[in-house]
């Protein structure tokens, strides 16, 4: 572990070339790239090596609130707000289809093998067969909108969290409700699995950073609060080590993974971060992360010890 006095964060670049906020962002199966939407509807592939050289790969007609790329067929599943979702050869730039699910918000997709969990603004989660394309069920657990999912295999679970204040835990191959956890004070905007999928972290409207013991029935661990205003996302390393908070406040915070020990705070005033709400964090890999944020921009960050 990195010593307190050695450890800094350094801004690589920023990444300007969207018209509104910048909402999500994805993996992209080409080393050192990765893919950008948001309320533009444009749907964008970087070089973190070359941020001049952003290129545009679909323009979706309507807000983007969630992205991710199928690693079997290279296709990018888009979220596309009002519509359903806009499958897409980042390749090719081309569409290859569509699949008309609602006509509301589409808040998250996580694809696990070969299935997909589509989280609704109605409150439904879509689960939808991969390779077909086609709809295998509808779980309709709250009146409230499903705003993200995480994924356990070992435990064959998955979760999500629901703007009625809830996390409920499913079981990934019988869809069965299996519990509600019921801690948050508002809307859960993002749950996420450590990598040992022995702890379960949340975090929404309420600010608070809280996580739970899945091995002992999801008792509770830790409750802290992390933010002055909603924490919208959070995630972790590729190796486990770093845990990154993004935030409502304007600041991205960087926290020891165990411990859930705070060790650095980015802001613009010291590390020239974001000016307005920050919607989402990448990891790019063990050393680097991205952010996304409503001043239109994407900046890259380092980790440097």
């Amino acid at each position: 572990m990195l010593e307190p006095a050695t450890l800094q964060i350094q801004r690589l670049d920023t990444f300007g070339g969207h018209r509104d906020s910048v909402f999500t962002l994805a993996s992209s199966a080409r080393a050192g790239h990765f893919f950008s939407a948001g309320a533009d509807g444009q749907v964008a592939d970087w070089n973190v090596a070359r941020p001049d050289l952003g290129t545009l790969v679909a323009k979706i007609p309507a807000s983007v609130y969630a992205l991710t790329l199928d690693t079997e067929s290279g296709f990018l599943w888009v979220g596309q707000n009002y519509e359903g979702i806009q499958f897409v050869d980042p390749v090719l730039k081309t569409s290859v289809g569509s699949l008309q699910l609602t006509t509301g918000a589409i808040f998250d997709i996580q694809i696990y093998q070969q299935t997909a969990f589509v989280a609704l603004g109605d409150g439904v989660v879509v689960i939808v067969d991969v390779p077909t394309r086609v709809v295998r069920k509808h779980l309709k657990a709250s009146a409230k909108s499903a705003r993200c999912v995480a994924i356990n295999p070992v435990e064959r679970e998955f979760a999500v969290g629901y703007s009625d204040h809830q996390i409920r835990i499913f079981d990934l191959h019988s869809f069965d409700l299996k519990r509600t956890i019921g801690a948050a004070t508002n809307s859960v905007f993002t749950v996420a699995y450590s990598p040992d999928f022995r702890h379960l972290l949340a975090g929404g409207r309420d600010a608070h950073l809280r996580s739970w013991d899945v091995e002992a029935d999801y008792r509770p661990e830790s409750d802290v609060v992390a933010h002055l205003y909603a924490l919208n996302h959070l995630a972790y390393s590729p190796d486990g080590q770093w845990l990154t908070t993004v935030s409502m406040d304007k600041t991205i915070k960087l926290w020891e993974a165990d411990s859930l020990r705070l060790r650095k705070v980015i802001d613009r005033a010291r590390y020239g971060g974001h000016s307005t709400s920050i919607n989402k964090v990448l990891w790019l890999s063990g050393t680097t992360f991205a952010t996304a944020s409503d001043d239109r921009t994407i900046a890259v960050w380092e980790v440097i010890g």
